[in-house]
């Protein structure tokens, strides 16, 4: 079944186009503006460019789900194969099933998103044409990543997208973007190298770097010792970028540094990359080496899960100087937990469920830094102690629909049920209940325990988020006045009577030494409704997105004999 009819020459042409139109868009954006095109403002014009060519690429990602055979979503759609380097095997191989085409989607929806949400409210930094380049070359290489079906492409796409973020943290970050655009750059490539090792052994050992064909042999061609050895390696390169804990610390540096944009496209689309790998060529490809270091995979990610809680409960709490930033981006740490947690499990029932919280956290959590970003930039600071201020202070006082927001973002974190949140982490703790035949089951159902236990922890930061924020502290418990506590509160209308005139109580309502911030702005809403729409649409509707992943799951897992 499709919903519109599209001929498989059209529908390989749409999935080239996806991958190679933002690339195109890139050289582009760098040349000078034609005269007509120029306007009069260059820097708008090139960033309507980038808002233009994104729309192009997310309107043909729409229409190629439209035409995906949804009654066949096992199968490879839309592919090309094409030899590059005939004296190494290596082909430009492209096409999608029910696993990869919402990744793709997703991709697409967040980087218009992007680019629209950039066009008003450009970070300071160099050329707008430099930025609007790498946020494109970025797309490039997230959409390929996620459509290629050779070892070597997919590898070349992986990192690709490694310099452009680079220079968005390092050139349009806020403090210590050098230090944290290095940290990033370090731990990723240095996980990639032995990524690339792993690669090659795989593809020298079984004659192919064609990702469908090693599927489908299920790693009969490879001994165990090789498999072990394969998964080792590129695990770890995986595990970096997706983060797995310990090897997770460049990412709350990178968050607190990172552009609003760059921190959506971050947690939105990169993470996904390293725990697609995972999903795409170590589960199909090499299940005894899987199967061998599954147990350990689960023990790090449940780790992952209640250090990232704990982490983001620490930064919650009064007094700890916490940065709204850096608690979403640990927030992720557990999260990716959840992800890697039912990839281990090695069972549909959790990498569907690990598939489905990939989405979903990219959703939520996109929408969470597009808030977050948005709250820094109208009190001017991202510090948990300033935020919350007094009641009436706080953003249900001050910025009302701005606080209901960040108030929903935060309960669908939490995995509230009806929410997008719930439902990956309850498949992969399904999944951890009874994992794949050869594992433990009291070891992943102790795993399940302390999976459960770290939803717990995560709706207890998060409420304490929501309390602070949005509803403000107790002025007896406030160490400074409403005044002191929003000196940079300019985005929106200063009431007269602010300066000067501090309130003695300030936990009433917001009385005139309060300046109201300016809520949700048109710009805004256009960006942020549609990721909370689809929050909504996934908590309710679930069957939609498993309908096209469990098929495709149930297929990789057999090594494409179902």
């Amino acid at each position: 079944m499709t919903v519109i009819d599209i001929s498989p020459s059209v529908m390989q042409f749409l999935l080239a186009f996806i991958v190679v139109a933002p690339l195109l868009g890139a050289l582009a954006a760098l040349l000078p503006a034609p005269p007509g095109l120029k306007g009069k403002n260059p820097d708008q014009a090139v960033l309507r460019h980038g808002v233009t060519v994104t729309g192009a690429v997310l309107v043909a990602a729409i229409v190629l789900a439209a035409g995906f055979d949804h009654d066949h979503p096992a199968t490879m759609q839309a592919t090309t194969d094409i030899s590059w380097i005939p004296a190494l095997d290596v082909r430009i191989h492209l096409g999608i099933d029910g696993i990869s085409l919402p990744l793709l989607v997703l991709t697409a929806l967040l980087t218009f998103l992007c680019a629209l949400y950039s066009y008003f409210k450009l970070p300071a930094g160099p050329s707008p044409k430099a930025f609007v380049a790498l946020v494109l070359v970025l797309e490039s290489g997230t959409l390929a990543t996620f459509a290629v079906l050779d070892l070597l492409l997919f590898f070349l796409a992986f990192e690709m997208v490694l310099i452009p973020m680079y220079f968005l943290i390092a050139r349009w970050g806020g403090d210590q973007r050098q230090a944290a655009a290095w940290k990033f750059i370090l731990y990723t490539l240095l996980g990639s190298v032995v990524m690339l090792l792993g690669l090659l052994l795989i593809g020298l050992k079984s004659g192919t770097f064609d990702m469908v064909a090693l599927a489908t042999d299920n790693g009969r061609g490879l001994t165990t010792s090789v498999q072990v050895i394969a998964v080792l390696a590129i695990g770890l390169g995986l595990a970096v970028k997706t983060p797995m804990w310990p090897l997770h610390s460049w990412l709350p540096d990178a968050h607190t540094a990172a552009p609003t944009v760059g921190s959506v496209l971050l947690a939105g689309v990169l993470l996904k990359m390293g725990t697609y790998g995972f999903v795409r060529i170590l589960l199909p490809v090499a299940p005894d080496g899987m199967r061998t270091f599954a147990p350990y995979l689960a023990a790090f990610a449940v780790v992952g899960i209640v250090y990232g809680s704990l982490a983001c409960l620490a930064l919650a709490r009064t007094g700890a100087k916490g940065d709204l930033k850096r608690l979403i981006a640990y927030s992720s740490v557990g999260h990716m937990g959840f992800v890697l947690l039912g990839i281990a499990t090695m069972t549909p029932t959790g990498v569907n469920g690990a598939l489905f919280a990939n989405i979903a956290h990219g959703l939520i959590t996109g929408l969470l830094f597009f808030l977050v970003g948005a709250v820094k930039d109208r009190y001017g600071t991202a510090d948990l102690d300033t935020l919350a201020g007094a009641r009436g202070a706080a953003l249900y006082g001050r910025a009302p629909r701005l606080g209901a927001l960040l108030a929903f973002a935060a309960v669908a974190s939490l995995g509230l049920p009806g929410l997008a949140g719930f439902w990956g982490e309850m498949l992969t703790l399904f999944g951890a209940y009874s994992p794949a035949e050869g594992l433990s089951r009291p070891a992943f159902r102790t795993f399940m325990a302390i999976g459960a236990f770290g939803t717990l922890l995560t709706a207890a930061y998060m409420l304490i988020v929501v309390r602070r924020v949005c509803m403000g502290e107790h002025a007896p418990h406030s160490r400074l006045s409403p005044d002191e506590q929003t000196p940079q509160a300019a985005d929106g209308p200063q009431q007269s009577g602010a300066a000067g005139s501090p309130s003695s109580g300030g936990a009433g309502p917001r009385t005139a030494t309060t300046p109201q911030l300016a809520d949700i702005h048109p710009y805004e809403a256009a960006a942020w409704t549609p990721l909370a729409a689809l929050t909504v649409v996934a908590g309710l509707w679930p069957a939609v997105l498993l309908r096209l992943t469990d098929p495709a799951v149930q297929q990789l897992l057999a090594g494409g004999k179902s």
